[in-house]
């Protein structure tokens, strides 16, 4: 266990505490927000040493709580969330779940009945990850935490690997090691000393989108969006130190700025900045300067050169706890924040998940239509298949020779969008019968997708993005790449509560309406400038940076077979798995012929 928490240093550098009880060792790193004293350090039990909880996240209602249970004649020691969630769980048992406004992962021993229960937000904010063992039970916040016990195998789990190669991310459950599974978001798990029961689902963000409402803009949804948007960020500014907010050029942290500011806060926005950008419609920095100027909020830019990318490249993939192809601009900004002394900060990430920013929300649609129709025709993949081989060889497009197989679904549509290497190209990135196993186990129409039917078409692809792009991989990368700097990254825009506030409106937010809405949501909106610019996201160069990394990469592993020419994610899928987790990957390594290129 201290070498568990020792890993976690980062995470939580203001506490360490271990405690032992019969059968069970609990630990825990804590980095301070709410009741920073000693006396609401962890693992906390409660006054008769019944429970016993460890606890990562905050509980953003957690005062709201507090003042019910007090009034029922529960009595409380210190003013933290976690005396709260702890009360909660010792009077409603898994029924306080739905009480809960947060983002949370938590583990909580019964000494009576001997047994331990772990629960994860609905989002998959916090991450929670878990491995039986013969006569063990381990979990931890970190997949490489539960390497350090010396207890995990660290074979590769071929549908983890799979699933990066096809997504870009692990698809959850599933992690890179064998017999090492995420908890599922939304769900709750109890383990005794007979093993671990089946994960149970408490709440299924799915629904939301397969009963949308039908509400439309002239119904006055604006006022509507304005009230559950300022609730949700007033919730999140809840702390016991300052907080700052990631500021780009783009509506959604915008929105968050001028919402915290019309709320009283007094926040400062952190910007990046990169010369490679100077001057260019990807720089970012000036259109922030006029956000933080417009709100009247102190505003921070730091700037990152290809230098500081290379030094600090070990260390990223160090706290990259899954493969990923995102985190980088994460990892800048927090590493910005916790330079100017945060220890929390605001996000606008979600918004476009939420409100339908994204261009291909409404051309997926449309194309998955043209898709069937051609798919109606007979021998259709014989007649597509030749010219769009030759065409995705000659383009380097390698996802049009997938299109034949895929154009004809929603759930395949969004697999060739979103989609990182096709699954006919995985027998050449990891062997035929490694990649055969993992496609087998990922199952679903699409490899580590979701099932989409009976849904409304645009509902569906908002469900997709939220469950896999969303939660696999802008979440989980928000996660590691904020608490390698010791800060705490909080996401008002994604929020389950404010996700049920919105959905009656969800009709209302295509073809831009949504994001619009979203504008306008500050007591003083944003800028037309800011509303009108093209979209950019919030990025760093890599493709300029790519080339001088690659050059570091792996020296114990051959190289995959990722053209230079082909995108700079690929190539930074590469080098990711090849330098950061060389451990795991050195036994399956396949054997590639000379002529072979995944593209």
């Amino acid at each position: 266990m201290r070498a568990m928490t020792n890993r976690m240093r980062r995470r939580g550098p203001d506490g360490e505490g271990i405690w032992i009880g019969e059968g069970v060792v609990l630990g825990h790193r804590r980095l301070a927000i709410l009741d920073p004293h000693a006396r609401a350090n962890q693992p906390m039990a409660t006054m008769d040493g019944r429970y016993t909880i460890v606890f990562n996240g905050e509980i953003y209602n957690f005062r709201d709580l507090r003042a019910e249970l007090e009034s029922a004649g529960v009595a409380f020691r210190t003013s933290s969330d976690t005396e709260v969630l702890l009360a909660l769980f010792a009077r409603h048992g898994e029924r306080m779940l739905s009480k809960l406004r947060g983002m949370f992962a938590f583990a909580i021993w019964d000494s009576q009945t001997r047994e331990l229960f772990l629960a994860r937000d609905p989002y998959g904010i916090k991450p929670l990850y878990y491995s039986v063992q013969p006569h063990e039970f381990l979990f931890a916040s970190q997949v490489k935490t539960l390497l350090v016990s010396g207890r995990i195998s660290g074979d590769v789990e071929p549908a983890g690997l799979a699933g990066f190669y096809l997504w870009g991310s692990v698809p959850e459950p599933w992690t890179l090691c064998k017999n090492v599974f995420a908890l599922p978001a939304g769900c709750w798990l109890r383990a005794k000393a007979r093993g671990p029961a089946t994960p149970v689902s408490w709440k299924d963000l799915r629904g939301n989108w397969e009963h949308e409402g039908s509400l439309r803009p002239e119904a006055g949804i604006q006022s509507h969006v304005r009230r559950a948007l300022t609730e949700s960020v007033r919730f999140h500014l809840v702390s016991d130190v300052p907080i700052c907010v990631f500021l780009s050029g783009g509506i959604d942290s915008g929105v968050i700025a001028g919402l915290a500011s019309g709320l009283g806060a007094r926040v400062e926005g952190i910007t990046l900045g990169f010369d490679e950008f100077s001057a260019l419609h990807r720089d970012e920095v000036p259109t922030a300067a006029t956000i933080a100027a417009h709100y009247g909020l102190p505003h921070h830019v730091r700037r990152v050169s290809r230098g500081e990318f290379e030094d600090d490249l070990p260390r990223i993939l160090d706290a990259m706890d899954q493969p990923s192809i995102d985190g980088i601009n994460t990892w800048f900004a927090s590493k910005a924040a916790a330079e100017r002394g945060y220890k929390v900060v605001l996000s606008g990430i979600g918004g476009d998940e939420l409100f339908r920013g994204y261009t291909y929300m409404n051309s997926i649609p449309g194309r998955v239509r043209i898709g069937r129709a051609i798919a109606s025709i007979p021998g259709y993949r014989y007649l597509l298949g030749v010219p769009c081989g030759i065409l995705a060889r000659r383009w380097k497009q390698p996802k049009l020779s997938a299109l034949p197989d895929y154009m004809g679904t929603l759930e395949g549509a969004y697999l060739l969008k979103r989609g990182l290497f096709m699954p006919a190209e995985l027998p050449l990135l990891m062997g035929q019968e490694m990649s055969s196993e993992g496609l087998k186990r990922l199952r679903a129409t699409v490899p580590g997708g979701c099932v989409v039917a009976g849904m409304k078409p645009g509902a569906a692809v908002c469900m997709l993005d939220s469950t896999l792009y969303l939660r696999n991989q802008l979440l989980r990368d928000s996660d590691w790449a904020s608490m390698a700097h010791s800060l705490e990254l909080r996401t008002p825009l994604v929020d389950a509560l404010l996700l049920e506030e919105l959905m009656p409106c969800f009709n209302g937010f295509s073809n831009g309406a949504g994001k619009q809405m979203l504008a306008r949501s500050p007591e003083i909106a944003l800028p037309p400038e800011v509303v009108t610019r093209r979209k950019t996201g919030f990025g760093v160069p890599m493709e300029h940076w790519i080339t001088s990394a690659s050059k570091e990469g792996s020296r114990s592993r051959r190289p995959l077979p990722v053209e230079t020419g082909t995108s700079w994610a690929r190539r930074w899928a590469s080098l990711v798995l090849e330098s950061g987790f060389d451990n795991l990957l050195n036994s399956v390594t396949p054997e590639i012929p000379a002529h072979a290129c995944a593209g």
